[in-house]
């Protein structure tokens, strides 16, 4: 098999480091496949994102004149999946692209949002049957809906799609527009909702500024919320702030949280106030660390200062919800240095944090309880008995804590871990075997 037919195998099969290889040895990135079409139409068919950008970044042209009056960029805009047009939309495309070619792409884009997925598809497909809709998961910790008809699948993402184009191009539409566009998809994690929250939270200036912080007002949560989550992103994901507008975004958020009434969009404010030394953090997390609402509760946690840290949160350690357990376990350690005592209520605490019926509050006590140098009896049985839980990261916990400890029971421990290159290279803990016997060499010569 030649080079370019085994990339053509390899773009069908998905097989994307395959693809790289090919590439590597000199395969042309707009190989041809049987039918005439450059290979990133085949993985723009199959919504491979990944293969589509590794062929981008190898010099694929999205741009290609296809035999239909198409582009390759053209057909991902159809499949409606924002993560495969970031694939395919490739370098410069304000400056790339013709005027022409920009308003044909949020043509596109638009008139799927407006006229609905399932709409267009039976009009593509003249089909008068129920569309199959799924929910799935897109890369990058996103979800969207699809909907399938007639053979044909499309993802319900065109409103995230025209978001982004439109930024890329330099088109600035009113707020409330891309605002529209996400709430319907308010959900956790939508694609639609990331896009819309991003890309505002790009703009810059005071007019948008003033606009947005306008929804403050708004009786509607969800509007409250795509604003929250608007700041969030201008703070954890945009360019560094200006000092000036990072203050003035804590000092906002710092007002709005004392009025705030919805508990999903308070968690969220509490979430991105906490961590910038405002002056009046510590008095809202303790207002709020008892909340009705257990999301209120977890973000309050990070609010308060190690100094108030064991009286406020100790009180959480046996909650009702056991995120918000899992969130005291994790900040017992983040409050906390290593070389401090550990106080023995807060011992006492994460010895029933680290019993906890729920894994996902066991693992973070564990850690936290590793952290330190506690050598106590009941410190020791408690890692010694994690030894026989099902969950080898919690297993691998213990070793790690025996180690630290010099404790001779350490290669059993670690034995009892099983495989260790299972974990990640960068993991410090399977290291724990290796100190442990350089500590013990007479002991292993």
């Amino acid at each position: 098999m030649d080079l370019a037919d085994r990339m053509v195998s390899a773009v069908t099969a998905g097989d994307t480091d395959t693809v790289r290889t090919c590439l590597e040895q000199g395969a042309d990135p707009d190989t041809m496949d049987s039918d005439g079409l450059p290979v990133l139409c085949t993985a723009v068919a199959g919504c491979d994102h990944l293969t589509a950008e590794v062929l981008v970044d190898r010099g694929a042209d999205p741009d290609h004149q296809l035999p239909d009056g198409g582009t390759p960029l053209l057909r991902a805009v159809d499949t409606g999946s924002p993560r495969l047009v970031f694939a395919v939309l490739g370098r410069d495309p304000r400056l790339r692209l013709p005027e022409a070619s920009r308003r044909e792409l949020l043509d596109l884009a638009r008139h799927w949002y407006e006229t609905g997925v399932v709409e267009e598809l039976r009009r593509r497909t003249g089909s008068t049957e129920p569309a199959v809709e799924r929910r799935i998961d897109e890369p990058d910790g996103d979800t969207i809906d699809e909907y399938s008809l007639s053979g044909c699948t499309v993802r319900d993402g065109h409103g995230a799609i025209l978001t982004h184009l439109e930024w890329a191009f330099g088109v600035f539409p009113p707020i409330d527009e891309v605002m529209a566009r996400a709430l319907p998809h308010a959900q956790d994690g939508d694609s639609n909702w990331f896009a819309g929250t991003y890309f505002l939270s790009q703009r810059r200036g005071p007019r948008v500024r003033s606009e947005l912080t306008a929804l403050r007002q708004h009786p509607a949560p969800v509007h409250r919320r795509f604003l929250a989550q608007v700041i969030w992103q201008r703070i954890f994901l945009g360019p560094v702030q200006r000092s000036s507008d990072l203050a003035q975004d804590v000092d906002f958020l710092a007002s709005w949280a004392q009025e705030e009434p919805d508990g999903q969009v308070l968690a969220i404010i509490l979430d991105v106030y906490t961590g910038h030394g405002h002056p009046d953090q510590e008095a809202i997390g303790l207002r709020y660390i008892s909340h009705a609402d257990p999301r209120v509760r977890s973000a309050a946690v990070y609010c308060v200062s190690r100094e108030r840290a064991a009286s406020a949160l100790l009180g959480l350690a046996d909650d009702p919800d056991p995120e918000v357990r899992a969130t005291v376990a994790e900040a017992f350690s983040s409050q906390y240095t290593p070389d401090r005592p550990l106080e023995p209520a807060v011992r006492d605490a994460l010895l029933v944090l680290v019993r906890d019926e729920c894994l996902w509050v066991r693992r973070p006590a564990a850690a936290s309880l590793a952290g330190y140098d506690d050598r106590s009896a009941a410190v020791l049985d408690a890692f010694l008995a994690l030894l026989d839980e099902e969950d080898n990261d919690l297993r691998l916990e213990a070793a790690w804590a025996l180690a630290r400890r010099d404790h001779p029971r350490t290669e059993e421990a670690y034995a009892r871990v099983g495989p260790l290159d299972v974990f990640s290279e960068y993991d410090h803990r399977p290291s724990g075997l290796w100190s442990y016997r350089a500590n013990n060499r007479s002991d292993h010569a």
